[in-house]
Parts: C-alpha cells; structure tokens; sequence
C-alpha cells in the first residue's frame, strides 16, 4: 500500500492550496495522519498532525493559515493552505502511523508546492 500526495502547485504569494493524500489500498490501524514539507536544503518539518479523534496540531508557521483534515471513511488526509507565503515553497508529504505492528507508519511520495513572490 502506498500514499499519494497530490494538489501542489505553483501559487502566487496570498493564494491558496488544497492537498489531498489518498491511499492506494487498505491499511488498518490508522491512527494520526498529518503533512510535513522539506525545503530545498533544509530537514523535513512537521507542518500539521491529526488524530484519530480530530485533535490538530499545527506548527507555528502554519497556525492560522492552515487547516488540517481528515475522511476517516476514505482514509484520506487534506491540507487547506491559505494566505501561502514564498517560504512555504517545499516538498510537502503525508504520513499516516498506525497502531499495528509496532506502529508502522507509511509515507506519501510528496507533491511540489511552489509559492512565488
């Protein structure tokens, strides 16, 4: 089973996105799913996380801008991004943990999301 990521984009700086994060099959035990981006250069941050139960946790640049979204039906994960600014230009990823087999956790091949000034 394999995540994809999809929705990037090139978007002028205030625009906005919408990522999607959809898995190709079945996986059991999903617990939070959440966005992280890598820049060119830089590590792999967490953008926003939520739970199971609907909990979000946002890392501060993205507070206020961001909204984290989950279809537990359709296993799918959703990033609103608002208000983007040019150091949100990254790589973004999902990922999804599971409380099986010792917490497995599966990630997304990531989709390019580009913010000109």
């Amino acid at each position: 089973v394999q995540l994809q990521a999809f929705g990037g984009g090139l978007v002028q700086a205030g625009g906005s996105l919408r990522l999607s994060c959809a898995a190709s099959g079945i996986i059991l035990g999903i617990n939070t799913m959440g966005w992280y981006r890598q820049a060119p250069g830089k590590q792999r941050e967490q953008v926003a996380v939520i739970t199971s139960g609907g909990i979000t946790t946002y890392a501060d640049s993205a507070k206020g801008r961001f909204t984290i979204s989950r279809d537990n039906i359709k296993n799918m994960v959703f990033l609103q991004m608002d208000s983007l600014k040019p150091e949100d230009t990254a790589v973004y990823y999902c990922k999804f943990n599971t409380n099986v087999r010792g917490g497995m956790a599966y990630w997304g091949k990531g989709t390019l999301v580009t913010v000109s000034s």
